[in-house]
């Protein structure tokens, strides 16, 4: 059934007792009042999930986050602290590369035992031992005992076993950069022949770019809890944009209702006292399609009207303060309106702001005719996210186009 729940977790939680040191482990067990000589750490606090028949899900957060902890709960390597995990139908897991595998005995023996302890009768072993051997393809070696192996070769044989077994549930823990080139050609094949079957996958990865193109949903832990679950650009650059910045950014909501002040004469010779972002309909937005129009829509004050060719200025940053884009009118060869009291200029991005998917703000600051002295400065006075399929790699996507050519 397409729709059925391969994986349920509900409030799971696996929590370690950390000890400053080895002793403090011995008095704790030894203790008559049960005084506690540790402190607790939750690698895994209430995570709920819940992996149909089919999905692709790709697993990402910084190192300690918890998921390598969630995999080996998932396939019975470790037991949770609490909470609850139903798993429905066969799991093979590339969590460390040839972890269930005897040193002692041959490749081939190997094969026999992880087909066992995955539920296969010896008969079915049977039928699948050619296809392990032609997709290892290490030779005579498969009767020797893998202590005798190189590493590639124990690569070999450990992802062939894994992989060529039919299971409904494969993970795969950081697990495909291993063996020569062709090897890795051979193993993403094969990954994803086991996706478009409708295995379900579980890909953990540090190359998000991988995830981009391996899995339609994301689940990004931090942690030890569920930060964000659902599309898997969405959660991609989301987790990006607080790799960059060190912290998790809200997210905003559009702010639809705009009640400017009244003018005011002050000390100052101009102010900004609003800044909007709009689309195409002209409705305040907070997030944008790269190639749909957006307009800026500047508001301000001017108090001293003898300030000869100002400048307005309007910059877009990342997330990281990286410098994304500065237009202002004095390179663009406008002149603004300066009348005393309220004025308005418009801002319009014709094709779009071409950007990578993420979270970016703009600044705007007026300036003397020189573009040299600030009249006014206000950084990150807008927040906006940018949403975005996979299309691309790196901060912009540039308008482009491929030509095939048949010429020798």
């Amino acid at each position: 059934m397409e729709n059925e729940l391969m994986i349920e977790i509900h409030d799971l939680t696996k929590v370690y007792k950390i000890y400053e040191n080895p002793i403090d482990r011995l008095k704790e067990s030894l203790s008559i009042t049960h005084k506690q000589y540790s402190k607790e750490f939750f690698a895994l606090n209430g995570v709920n999930l819940e992996i149909r028949r089919g999905e692709n899900i790709g697993i990402i957060g910084t190192n300690g986050a918890g998921k390598s902890t969630l995999l080996k709960i998932i396939t019975g390597v470790l037991t949770p602290t609490s909470g609850t995990v139903k798993v429905n139908g066969k799991i093979s897991a590339l969590l460390e590369l040839g972890a269930g595998f005897n040193p002692e005995y041959t490749g081939l023996e190997n094969i026999y035992l992880n087909g066992t302890m995955m539920g296969y009768t010896r008969e079915e072993v049977d039928a699948k031992v050619d296809d392990v051997l032609r997709f290892a393809d290490i030779g005579d070696f498969i009767h020797q005992p893998v202590k005798t192996y190189s590493s590639g070769m124990f690569a070999r044989l450990a992802f062939a076993v894994a992989i060529n077994v039919e299971p409904e549930i494969l993970i795969v823990d950081e697990a495909l950069s291993v063996g020569d080139v062709r090897f890795q050609l051979k193993c993403m094949n094969k990954m994803k022949e086991l996706m478009d079957g409708g295995t379900t996958v579980l890909f953990v990865c540090h190359d998000i770019n991988a995830i981009r193109r391996f899995c339609t949903r994301a689940v990004w832990l931090h942690k030890g809890t569920v930060q964000k679950n659902g599309n898997v650009d969405a959660v991609a650059d989301a987790y990006l944009d607080f790799l960059k910045v060190g912290e998790i950014l809200e997210e905003k909501t559009d702010s639809q209702d705009i009640t400017l002040p009244e003018f005011k004469p002050g000390d100052n010779i101009a102010e900004v006292i609003s800044f909007r972002m709009l689309n195409a309909a002209g409705e305040d937005c907070d997030e944008i399609v790269p190639d749909h129009f957006v307009r800026i829509e500047v508001i301000y004050d001017v108090y001293d009207e003898n300030i000869g060719n100002p400048v307005l200025g309007i910059a877009i940053r990342s997330m990281d303060d990286d410098y994304i884009c500065g237009l202002n009118t004095l390179l663009d060869d406008v002149t603004i309106p300066w009348r005393y009291g309220r004025n308005k200029v418009y801002l319009d991005y014709p094709y779009g702001v071409l950007l990578i998917g993420g979270r970016y703000y703009f600044d705007v600051a007026l300036f003397d005719k020189t573009a040299t002295v600030p009249i006014q400065y206000k950084a990150i006075v807008k927040q906006f996210t940018v949403v975005t399929e996979y299309i691309g790699e790196g901060r912009l996507i540039i308008p482009h186009r491929w030509e095939r050519t048949n010429e020798e």
